[in-house]
């Protein structure tokens, strides 16, 4: 079952920016873009067609990919990429230019998550052995199941506790939590997921398919009911 995206609401501004780093996103994709480096960020709200297509699609898509790859320069210099390779005049829409940049950055994510690892953890994107049967606590793949709905998501992810959602992502092992956040989060298919992970994630990778995909989000749904009734007990 498809899983709802968590986006930005359209009128998105630069004061609403999560943390510094996103400010300084805002800033240097406005580079990326034309080649000229705006006055300030708060120009950025006004701009319209492609130029501030692009700023709302790197805006929302930082979010993701500091969850993978953690906030800073990493995950900065990964959406200034997949910006820049975006061609908005081969997409029909905002939502087929704002997939197209998912699957970009989700293959690039994969491809630096591989390389960091290469050294002390080869296999963090290892295919999980195949199971025979439902996984854990939940068996549908999709964020309901946890007890969860995407507004609740996006509460977790930009609300006062976002340290949480955090503190749990970081507490996933890799493939764990680029399935959960690349499933939930970006709103990629299991087909996509597992096509993202296989092609990029390296040799150990190989083996993903859209089953391996979709017990693995079961597994990381399980996890995130269990951190949600602990944090409602502890209050």
């Amino acid at each position: 079952m498809p899983v709802d995206p968590v986006s930005l609401d359209s009128s998105f501004g630069p004061e609403e920016l999560l943390n510094p780093q996103s400010a300084a996103l805002f800033e240097r994709i406005s580079g990326v873009i034309d080649g000229q480096p705006r006055e300030s960020a708060a120009a950025g709200a006004d701009l319209i067609g492609r130029d501030g297509m692009l700023e709302k699609i790197a805006v929302e898509l930082y979010r993701v990919s500091s969850m993978l790859l953690g906030e800073g320069e990493e995950a900065i210099a990964l959406i200034e990429d997949v910006v820049a390779r975006i061609d908005l005049q081969d997409c029909s829409s905002h939502d087929e230019a704002l997939h197209l940049s998912r699957l970009l950055l989700a293959a690039e994510a994969i491809s630096v998550l591989r390389k960091r690892d290469s050294a002390n953890n080869p296999r963090s994107l290892a295919a999980p052995a195949q199971e025979t049967g439902p996984v854990g606590c939940i068996e549908d793949d999709d964020l309901s199941a946890a007890g969860v709905t995407p507004d609740e998501l996006e509460q977790m992810i930009s609300g006062p506790e976002a340290h949480r959602l955090r503190d749990w992502l970081e507490g996933l092992s890799v493939s764990l939590r680029v399935v959960f956040v690349l499933r939930a989060v970006a709103g990629l298919s299991s087909v996509e997921v597992a096509t993202a992970l296989a092609k990029h994630g390296g040799s150990a990778a190989q083996g993903w398919t859209t089953d391996a995909v979709r017990s693995s989000f079961r597994q990381a749904l399980c996890s995130l009911a269990s951190q949600l009734v602990h944090a409602t007990a502890s209050r």
